[in-house]
């Protein structure tokens, strides 16, 4: 079953998130070269193309797992937990119904 991980920045987490940029990503390689990535992304802090500061929100990460604790030991492993990036981070079941 697929799983939404919701996770929600603190203030100002641009510097706290890219020194562990790298190992965040590679977690999100290997779920995606084992076929159980949906997407996965950060919530931008505005709508702008190219903005003269970037700045996140937050981030979402919809992929397959075989249980809510496993979806929730995942999530809960993210160097970006252990960097102090996100404030918070909720786990739900998803039913994909499109595309």
């Amino acid at each position: 079953m697929y799983f939404a991980i919701i996770a929600t920045d603190v203030d100002d987490s641009l510097p706290l998130r890219m020194p562990v940029r790298e190992q965040h990503l590679a977690r999100l390689h290997e779920l995606n070269e084992q076929g159980r990535l949906l997407i996965a992304g950060p919530h931008p802090a505005t709508d702008e193309e190219s903005p003269k500061s970037p700045a996140f929100t937050g981030s979402l990460v919809v992929a397959e797992f075989e249980s809510l604790v496993a979806a929730q030991t995942w999530a809960d492993e993210d160097p970006y937990i252990r960097a102090g990036v996100y404030a918070g981070v909720v786990v739900k079941p998803y039913l994909k119904v499109l595309p």
